[in-house]
């Protein structure tokens, strides 16, 4: 039976971004491992219409800060994706992920999702861009965007939210494997590290 890999990771992210597109499916390739995604919001306290990055870096260059980023995923060989100026609100994006996984749906919504924020500049709270991530991932677009209003799915993305902090979680992404914990974009060689420690099998 494959171990679990708990995945803590939100899209608006970058770092999280950076290693769903590099470490993740390198890992899950190499190693007996079960993706377990939770969602985490970043900045939970984010208003609906999100905010400019420079409230929440003052004094910083922004272009200086979005070419470090790209140094860095570039180092993982992540590159063609032009970071936001702004950052926005996951909260629906994240309600629509809880409703795809029931309907097995989840992985392709979230290789949307990540893809449409990062790569198309899409905006992760617009109706019309919800709609049309949920059609790229081949889910039902009415039915994805009511899910990001319905209590009920919302209330799974604050359960997981209250999972994380049960488990510790104080920044993304965050990796569980076995009885190991790896925080923050790594190298791949640091995950594998830790998925032999933890015991996990080799795919042959």
């Amino acid at each position: 039976m494959p171990t679990p890999l708990r995945l803590y990771t939100d899209f608006v992210c970058p770092f999280c971004f950076i290693a769903e597109q590099s470490t993740v499916p390198r890992l899950l390739a190499d190693y007996d491992l079960a993706l377990d995604w939770r969602g985490f919001e970043l900045h939970p306290g984010t208003p609906r219409g999100g905010l400019p990055l420079q409230r929440l870096f003052p004094g910083r260059d922004l272009a200086q800060m979005h070419a470090g980023t790209q140094r860095f995923a570039a180092r993982f060989g992540v590159t063609g994706f032009q970071p936001p100026d702004r950052l926005q609100n996951s909260r629906r994006a994240l309600a629509i992920a809880e409703w795809a996984r029931a309907t097995g749906g989840l992985e392709p919504f979230r290789a949307a999702a990540f893809d449409a924020h990062w790569r198309q500049g899409k905006d992760l709270e617009s109706d019309a861009d919800l709609r049309d991530i949920a059609a790229a991932a081949g889910l039902n677009p009415d039915e994805a965007l009511a899910a990001a209003d319905d209590p009920a799915w919302l209330a799974g993305v604050d359960a997981k939210q209250a999972d994380a902090r049960a488990h510790g979680v104080t920044g993304i992404p965050t990796f569980f494997i076995g009885d190991q914990q790896v925080v923050g974009c790594q190298p791949y060689e640091v995950l594998a590290a830790a998925a032999e420690r933890a015991g996990v099998q080799r795919r042959r």
